[in-house]
């Protein structure tokens, strides 16, 4: 044939095509035989699982990975899934051995290029050869595998004989005559990239039917298939829509298991589930032509993909939906709440999913008791305790923030966001305790000299300094030792020795990419200012309101860039107060 052909075979279909044994070719540039007795067990336990599930119904299958072939010289060449392939065929033989000969089944045949006679170690499966090649030796202990494993179940032989001949089934996927198989290969295998959902669904909505409106409607969906492909490869859209960025292949997927979820499959059950969904609501027996359930199908998954673009395009949506989907909110559970509304309800709708989320259920109405509401709300937090609701408001905070101000058409950048993973950091950290080791005490030294370095310099300062160098040219354990002594001298020059404990509420805590909080976490305020002020001088994406912190944007009164004192944490509290306050009232959503 000349098309590429996708479609489910059971595992008997594979044995033979107009009444005659299918011969599958294995080609030199594969290895041979390599799975191991708990990879065959696996199968067959996987399998007898199945024949033991409760309320089986008629028409469920037990699916296999993809078996990826090319039609070639009165053959199959196997270009993925020769393993599978031998294995079924060994499992076949058994049951063989176990029949009667007249009961016996013709099998298919398997021929290895560099490997002529396979076919008589299966009749014979001789220990010297075993030992000599390594494919021939883990055949005979796939072999033996097999053998003990259905020894334990003789009273459940029957009904797993009968599931895996009739209700196992592989995806069979047939290249195009003319598709280079070594390259075929070489992606399925060397590189380790498996066949995808999307590559499977799309032969199963391109493979060859006849006449010309079958042809028009095949170059339609492959030109339209391309364009959201392509949509999804944009990493801003990707960000927005998933939490994964770092996803590669086709994303295309996605959208074709968010149709399949809503159309009732359930998820999980097993690698090809949303293939299965759709070849088999493809090859429903109904009053529609085979035609118009091919163009639905594709309707559906257009229809989520122009939804969703919508809700990106449009600036409000867009950060309202980026966090309900960073807070792993489900799509499906987005898309049905926005059934019937209009965009402005949907907005209102979406803003009170959120304030319930990051900040609870219960927010008032009425702006004196929404205030106050939000004030024990946020003063009721502490970290570490309350880190996940900390990292959810103080990103809220930042879409807030970028909402409340309609002039405004900056977008925050969830593809940096997610990808960094910014988490959260102390403005202003005393934590001597946290820097017990040579290495903790070295690197936080470093990071202290270099801002010394790099400020204007007065006595007090280049003492300090000086004290710096000869520290870290000590040896290490007089360092350690003579460390605390420096510590206290160089906190009292950025005013942070006041003592008592690290002031843990959401007043003294940022968003920070890893990286920073690994590396500057227990620095003074002025070396982490240099650090943010730094990332951003240079293009590096650093949140809105981190950037404003370290800016000291929120102080009613900037006396000294290097401190953060308490009427600093006072003026970020309350505009974290403010901000949250106009977003819940939601007045913002229509101007």
């Amino acid at each position: 044939m000349s098309e590429q052909n996708i479609r489910l075979r059971t595992v008997d279909e594979l044995r033979l095509e107009d009444g005659q044994p299918i011969r599958y070719f294995v080609a030199a540039y594969q290895r041979g035989y390599r799975w191991t007795a708990t990879q065959v067990t696996q199968l067959l336990d996987d399998l007898h699982e199945f024949t033991q599930r409760k309320n089986p119904q008629p028409n469920e299958y037990y699916c296999l990975q993809p078996l990826v072939l090319l039609a070639k010289d009165g053959a199959y060449e196997v270009v993925d899934g020769q393993q599978r392939l031998t294995t079924l065929l060994l499992i076949l033989r058994h049951f063989n051995e176990r029949a009667a000969e007249k009961y016996r089944l013709p099998l298919y045949v398997l021929e290895y290029e560099t490997r002529p006679d396979l076919l008589a170690f299966l009749e014979d499966p001789k220990p010297e050869l075993a030992a000599k090649r390594i494919d021939y030796f883990h055949i005979a202990q796939a072999m033996k595998t097999i053998e003990e494993w259905f020894e334990q179940r003789e009273s459940d032989v029957e009904a797993i004989k009968d599931t895996f001949r009739n209700k196992t089934k592989v995806i069979w996927f047939q290249l195009a005559t003319g598709e280079p198989a070594v390259a075929a290969f070489t992606r399925l295998n060397v590189g380790k990239i498996a066949l995808t959902n999307g590559e499977l669904i799309r032969a199963l909505f391109l493979r060859a039917a006849p006449g010309e409106a079958a042809e028009r409607r095949r170059m339609q969906i492959a030109y339209e298939w391309d364009l959201v492909e392509k949509a999804l490869q944009d990493p801003a859209f990707w960000a927005f829509l998933h939490n994964d960025t770092g996803r590669g292949g086709s994303r295309i997927d996605f959208l074709f298991d968010l149709a399949a979820r809503e159309q009732g499959m359930t998820p999980g059950t097993n690698d090809y589930a949303t293939f299965n969904h759709f070849n088999e609501k493809l090859a429903e027996k109904d009053n529609e032509s085979a035609e118009r359930r091919l163009m639905n199908a594709w309707l559906d998954v257009k229809r989520i993909y122009m939804l969703l673009s919508e809700w990106f395009e449009d600036r409000r949506l867009f950060h309202l939906v980026g966090f309900l989907i960073w807070d792993e909110m489900d799509v499906n559970d987005l898309r049905r709440m926005a059934a019937g509304n209009r965009k402005s309800e949907l907005k209102q709708k979406f803003r009170a999913k959120i304030v319930e989320r990051a900040l609870g259920a219960g927010a008032p109405v009425e702006p004196d008791a929404l205030r106050a509401w939000l004030a024990d709300r946020l003063d009721g937090l502490a970290y570490p305790r309350d880190r996940v609701r900390i990292r959810a408001i103080l990103l809220l905070f930042n879409l807030a923030t970028l909402l409340q101000h309609p002039q405004s058409n900056v977008r925050f950048h969830f593809e940096s966001f997610k990808t960094a993973r910014w988490d959260i950091e102390h403005v202003r950290s005393v934590a001597s305790a946290e820097l017990g080791s040579p290495k903790l005490q070295t690197d936080w030294l470093t990071h202290t000299q270099r801002y010394l370095t790099l400020a204007a310099q007065d006595a007090e300062a280049s003492a300090l300094q000086a004290k710096i160098e000869a520290h870290l040219a000590m040896p290490a354990k007089e360092g350690v030792a003579a460390f605390e002594a420096l510590y206290g001298a160089l906190l009292a020059h950025f005013k942070e020795d006041d003592g008592g404990e690290p002031d843990n509420s959401i007043a003294n805590l940022a968003l920070l990419d890893q990286e920073t909080n690994r590396s500057y976490k227990n620095a003074v305020f002025p070396v982490k200012r240099q650090r943010v002020l730094e990332l951003d001088e240079h293009g590096v994406f650093v949140p809105h309101c981190t950037r404003n912190v370290f800016l000291k944007c929120y102080s009613p009164q900037v006396d000294h860039t290097m401190y953060w004192t308490q009427p600093d944490r006072d003026g970020y509290r309350k505009e974290l107060l403010e901000t949250l306050h106009t977003f819940i009232s939601g007045g913002w959503i229509n101007v």
